[in-house]
């Protein structure tokens, strides 16, 4: 009994109808034309023009914008030191008329004392800031140890006297502080070695 083909089946599409060659022809594209080949030439030459100048625009820009942020930093550093020096002028006139003056005692005391404010009040105005010290615990990154006292009066670690004030500048440590720090006292069965310092 022979099979019916099933009526529901898709039909296959159709091959396209190919072009047989002939035997011995050759199949290749046709080539451009000699303008046509000039043409896109051409073409190709004024687009390298044109991306070569805007390179060479790019980069004249690129050096114009380096030498304006150098000048401009420049500018800002002067203008910056222009503040300076208008500030600690009238220090430099206290110090002119002290040096005028014949006497001593209290009163000159008491002009160096004013010329020594207005010092600390002009450079405070400019972002100097003190770093307190005395009475406090020892900060190794704030503060440094000179010299180290043994001592039962003080907290272990507190800074019993300044030697020379620290500052910061703008947030940042500009000099740290020089202490003496005081150190509990070293137990009897322990004894700890001399360390120079007849205090």
């Amino acid at each position: 009994m022979a099979l019916e083909p099933e009526k529901n089946a898709p039909e296959k599409p159709a091959a396209p109808p190919s072009e047989e060659l002939a035997p011995g022809e050759d199949f290749t594209p046709p080539q451009p034309s000699e303008e046509g080949v000039a043409d896109a030439i051409r073409k190709l030459q004024g687009e390298k023009q044109q991306l070569t100048e805007q390179l060479l625009r790019k980069q004249a820009e690129l050096e114009n914008v380096r030498k304006r942020l150098a000048r401009e930093k420049e500018e800002f550093q002067q203008f910056s030191l222009f503040q300076t020096m208008q500030a600690l002028i009238p220090v430099l006139d206290g110090f002119e008329l002290a040096l005028l003056s014949n006497g001593g005692g209290e009163d000159y005391r008491k002009g160096v004392e004013l010329i020594y404010q207005q010092l600390r009040s002009a450079l405070q105005r400019l972002g100097l800031e003190g770093i307190e010290s005395k009475g406090l615990q020892f900060n190794p990154y704030m503060h440094e140890a000179v010299t180290l006292v043994e001592t039962d009066q003080h907290e272990d670690q507190e800074i019993i006297e300044e030697l020379q004030r620290g500052y910061i500048f703008k947030n940042r440590l500009l000099r740290p502080a020089r202490v003496k720090v005081a150190q509990r006292p070293a137990a009897e069965t322990n004894p700890s070695p001399p360390d120079g310092d007849p205090e």
